[in-house]
């Protein structure tokens, strides 16, 4: 066995099922253990579009996802689907291939400092060397699957791939997970939302990763708390609940400002600043956060507490708190989300978008790729175009990209056969 050969066989048993890239020279010895290992290797146009497709497999997944390119332009070219997986937080492995060891830090041609390029949207970046191999990916494996999850760089040189593999394969990374929150937090958290009279708790992209997405629907309805949610956390609780009142911060945003503006107390749960930061929304409502990380926020946002830990049982401990009795009208959130969705409906020149993405959802043929298997923690079960209304997708079929936006990428490689009888309403 190689040390290519070692490293397929680490990443299969770490739950790697598929890796994406672009081949060269450099990449050969991998590609080559990947045909002999039987895990399979998708081409793509570009390394960009690797780099997305490996993201949303480790999102998806909860394996890493596996983008690979070779030395120079092949590296740069990864690093906008990198530095999304990085800000949106999937689990994902990018695997550089460069020159031998000994031509390491020359001025060969395409060659470039791989790590210096990768540490700014990695958790890590690590070398492969002999000897070094298992140990290696075994930690960025780890890496990459601990809260918060993320990307790991690692650069492979092609004499290191080549040469016979001294190591055994690792045992299988689980991550590390956040410590519980300490217990005199949850009761101040506690103390704060029986205080408040007129609570609304916002749902962002953190909740995506819990072990058990139930509990966050458990605290909604213990506490009777009126709930939004990012456009990531759109499905976490569905969005027909008698609570909710929609996706904040797209389409009509002073709408959904205006009543989360009304309330006493803002509950972040699972609210990751990536997607929107606190001070673009929030006014001078007093915020409690519950998260797996301390709160980024200007200085203008009133923090009246963090809870900072695990958020599963963060949330299983207010799960089990006696219930709160909120003091909104019992109308509230029906009416709101009536205005809400009624203001959504507007049309210019005859074409109203919510129609289009019906007919656009009825006439798409269900598309799977048989290595998939879905985690309910993971995707969201209701998007929409605009990343506001409520429109049901069966299956988790839709998801959102948000931290870099998809900006520079290129189109994906497979494209569907036409529909029969394809036309302008198909």
């Amino acid at each position: 066995m190689n040390n290519a050969e070692l490293i397929v066989a680490t990443l299969q048993a770490a739950g790697v099922s598929h890796g994406f890239g672009i081949p060269s020279g450099n990449v050969l010895p991998l590609i080559e253990a990947m045909r002999v290992g039987r895990l399979p290797y998708v081409l793509t146009a570009h390394e960009g579009s690797a780099a997305f497709m490996a993201d949303v497999m480790g999102r998806l997944t909860g394996a890493p996802g596996l983008c690979i390119a070779t030395l120079g332009p092949g590296a740069t070219n990864l690093t906008t689907g990198v530095g999304n997986a990085y800000l949106d937080r999937s689990p994902l492995l990018a695997i550089t291939c460069n020159v031998p060891t000994s031509q390491l830090g020359r001025r060969i041609q395409m060659a470039i400092d791989h790590h210096t390029l990768f540490r700014p949207i990695t958790k890590a970046t690590l070398a492969l060397r002999e000897g070094r191999v298992a140990s290696m990916l075994a930690e960025a494996l780890e890496i990459a699957l601990s809260e918060p999850l993320g990307p790991a760089h690692l650069d492979l040189p092609e004499d290191v791939a080549l040469a016979s593999a001294t190591e055994d394969v690792p045992g299988t990374p689980v991550g590390r997970r956040r410590h519980p929150a300490p217990e005199t937090s949850l009761r101040r958290a506690a103390e704060i939302l029986g205080a408040a009279r007129r609570p609304v708790a916002v749902v962002g992209s953190s909740a995506m990763r819990l072990r058990n997405p139930d509990v966050l629907q458990s605290v909604i309805d213990r506490h009777r708390l009126p709930f939004a949610s990012t456009t990531m956390a759109k499905g976490m609780v569905p969005e027909d609940h008698p609570l909710s009142l929609g996706c904040i911060e797209r389409a009509r945003r002073q709408v959904q400002r205006e009543l989360l503006r009304s309330a006493d107390l803002v509950v972040g749960l699972g609210y990751d600043v990536v997607e929107v930061e606190y001070e673009a929304w929030i006014g001078k409502v007093p915020l409690l956060s519950i998260d797996v990380d301390p709160v980024d926020a200007d200085r203008s946002v009133t923090i009246a507490h963090e809870v900072i830990g695990d958020l599963d049982a963060s949330l299983e401990w207010l799960a089990q708190r006696p219930a709160l009795r909120p003091e909104w009208p019992a109308t509230m959130t029906a009416q709101h989300r009536d205005r809400f969705y009624r203001s959504l409906s507007t049309h210019v020149g005859g074409i109203r978008a919510p129609p289009c993405d019906r007919r656009c959802s009825r006439g798409a043929p269900p598309r799977r790729h048989p290595g998939l298997r879905r985690r309910r923690s993971h995707p969201p079960d209701r998007v929409a175009v605009d990343g506001a209304r409520a429109a049901h997708i069966s299956d988790h079929e839709r998801l959102v990209i948000n931290g870099v936006r998809a900006a520079g990428s290129h189109r994906g490689e497979a494209r569907p056969p036409a529909a029969p009888g394809g036309g302008p309403d198909r």
